[in-house]
């Protein structure tokens, strides 16, 4: 079984971050801080979490702040799996865990009515992060980018993201509205420490044999 505490102790410290402020500059800031040690092993997420969809890419809800204001998620591609240009309407974070993504980037017209490709792409590697939001950049497609396994990446928005609506481009390249939803009808049980590692009180005598590392 998965130690989640890596992602308890995010949630906690994600928790306090949005009780504090909501001046997106700082929760970007101090969100990518608070991401990147989670991103740097993965053991941490349950298998149910990083389940391969066969048919398109995955979204499990890992936590929902429960006032919606803020939501953890993972996403996971295989090969050939991609988005539609989408936006978010929301900040977000995204961090790569496994793997590896490209990301398309798009902005709006003249009008702000429709995304156009700028050309522009990336590949994110495990341990990188990238930010979108209305005021950074809001539109992009992203897919897979290995021709084989799955690649997975965590993803925290400023609200609850499933249940957020947002727009898209359908297949006649027309902007329609979408509300995501999720792939998993649970979450992690984040709360449930007896079967953690228990650690020695303070002072206490070690085992026999044991040392110091």
């Amino acid at each position: 079984m998965a130690d989640i505490s890596p992602l308890r102790d995010f949630v906690i410290s994600m928790t306090h971050l949005v009780s504090k402020t909501q001046d997106e500059p700082v929760l970007l800031r101090e969100g990518r801080a608070l991401l990147a040690p989670l991103l740097a092993d993965d053991r941490w997420l349950p298998e149910a979490c990083a389940v391969l969809r066969p048919d398109r890419y995955a979204q499990y809800l890992l936590h929902a702040d429960p006032l919606e204001r803020f939501s953890v998620v993972s996403f996971v591609w295989g090969p050939g799996h991609r988005t539609p240009v989408h936006d978010h309407t929301v900040w977000g974070l995204v961090g790569m865990l496994r793997g590896a993504e490209r990301c398309d980037e798009f902005h709006l017209d003249a009008t702000g009515a429709m995304p156009l490709a700028t050309g522009r792409s990336h590949v994110m590697q495990p341990g990188d992060i990238e930010a979108v939001s209305p005021t950074v950049g809001d539109w992009h497609r992203v897919s897979s980018a290995r021709t084989d396994g799955a690649s997975v990446s965590i993803h925290v928005y400023g609200a609850n993201i499933g249940a957020v609506r947002r727009h898209r481009l359908d297949d006649a390249s027309q902007v329609v509205e979408f509300v995501s939803g999720y792939d998993s009808a649970t979450v992690p049980n984040l709360w449930d420490r007896s079967k953690a590692p228990q650690q020695p009180p303070a002072g206490a005598a070690r085992p026999a044999g044991s040392v110091n590392r």
